[in-house]
């Protein structure tokens, strides 16, 4: 019980500092901690939801969440993270830490080019916006993450969000994906409610911490601490899966 407080508070700091619903960083130390992927992927679930409905309700009081820009793609998140739990159910473990090691280096390659100053964000249509969210719904609630690992990136990169927004706008989606995908895990295996319930208790404290710093925090400096965290999973998971 100690053990799982001190990891939703730690979880938590992280989810509210990068944008994250948790995932990302719960399921490798659940499977430090001897939980199987499957089991911690459906604990990671449950946590998500607390962390991000509460991170996005701080982040909107700051007014650092532009809920329009990713409304969209959360509906689309929501579709795609309902067929989660089947393919869940389906894949293999190591399959489903092969994916999860994709998803790490996608996230940690597009976050080493250069992203450009000033320039005017781009406006996307909403049919676009609407299948990359059916597309992360789909594929990072399938390995128990939000999506924000990699919409984040996206947003940056390609749409020239500014980071913070980015970050927020990243934990907003992660509501509609993580309440979606908590139903379609639920339906289809059994999930460790307990677990996921307390870590995510513990993680609301750590959540307030976690954005606190976010705003205080210059944007390159909050960038190199993402590409060193990313670059820690990334590690972990190839030593991991094969060594």
């Amino acid at each position: 019980m100690i053990e799982l407080i001190f990891l939703g508070i730690g979880v938590g700091v992280l989810s509210g500092f990068f944008g994250i619903g948790g995932g990302t960083i719960l399921v490798p130390l659940l499977l430090l901690l001897g939980y199987e992927i499957k089991d911690a992927i459906g604990i990671s679930v449950v946590q998500m939801v607390f962390s991000s409905v509460y991170g996005s309700y701080l982040n909107n009081k700051k007014g650092t969440l532009d809920v329009p820009m990713v409304f969209t793609i959360g509906v689309g998140g929501f579709v795609g993270a309902l067929l989660s739990g089947f393919f869940t159910s389906v894949f293999s473990d190591l399959t489903l830490e092969i994916i999860f090691l994709g998803f790490a280096i996608f996230a940690l390659s597009r976050l080493f080019f250069k992203t450009k100053v000033d320039v005017v964000q781009k406006d996307v249509n909403r049919a676009v916006l609407f299948l990359i969210g059916l597309f992360l719904g789909l594929f990072s609630m399938l390995i128990g993450v939000g999506g924000s690992i990699i919409l984040v990136p996206i947003l940056v990169g390609f749409l020239h969000v500014d980071l913070k927004k980015a970050i927020s706008a990243g934990l907003f989606f992660v509501v509609f994906s993580s309440v979606s995908g908590l139903i379609s895990h639920a339906l289809s295996r059994e999930i460790d409610f307990f677990s996921g319930v307390v870590i995510g208790l513990a993680s609301l404290a750590g959540v307030y911490v976690g954005i606190l710093l976010k705003d205080r925090v210059d944007s390159e400096l909050q960038k190199k601490f993402l590409v060193g965290f990313y670059l820690l999973i990334v590690i972990y998971l190839i030593q991991r899966i094969f060594f």
